[in-house]
């Protein structure tokens, strides 16, 4: 097997990875990891705007708002504008949301981000060069991406509505 195929395989492994553990937080707590990670960022920060969530999660506040929109009609959050500044909006859990959260799993980049946190500065160095060199050499760096490991097919295509409409270089 020559290098190319190694990469090539390494890759393969990543994105199946990410697809696997996508199918199994939707299957086990029917949300995908954004909406995961949404939830708990509002669980643990407590009364939160939504220019806050996007911040901490590094997603646009449109796709904040798209994903936000989903879990409301499910019930499991609620927003309250705000009463002192009425340009802001806050977001908060319900007990649905509450219940769901104490046996969600866990999404992969927690995971992913302690065994990372374990290894030595050179290898984070490492690792980081690398997959910023590959993200290049496929054309990628130009491409909006957030921390987040997958954004989940139905907040896939809240944000990509969201990002056409306000990227001219989209189309």
């Amino acid at each position: 097997m020559d290098r190319i195929d190694e990469v090539l395989i390494s890759l393969r492994r990543i994105i199946r990875a990410t697809d696997i553990h996508s199918k199994y937080l939707a299957k086990t707590a029917g949300l995908t990891a954004p909406q995961i990670l949404l939830l708990q960022t509002i669980r643990n920060k407590g009364q939160v705007t939504i220019g806050e969530l996007a911040n901490e999660i590094s997603l646009s506040q449109a796709t904040i708002t798209t994903i936000l929109d989903r879990l409301e009609k499910r019930e499991l959050v609620y927003r309250v504008r705000s009463t002192e500044d009425k340009r802001k909006v806050h977001a908060h859990l319900t007990e649905a949301a509450t219940e769901i959260l104490k046996t969600a799993p866990v999404p992969l980049q927690e995971h992913f981000t302690k065994q990372f946190l374990e290894l030595h500065d050179w290898e984070q160095t490492t690792i980081i060069s690398s997959l910023q060199r590959i993200g290049h050499m496929m054309d990628a760096q130009h491409i909006d991406a957030s921390p987040v490991l997958d954004l989940g097919e139905l907040d896939r295509q809240g944000a990509s509505a969201n990002k056409s409409a306000s990227d001219p270089n989209s189309a």
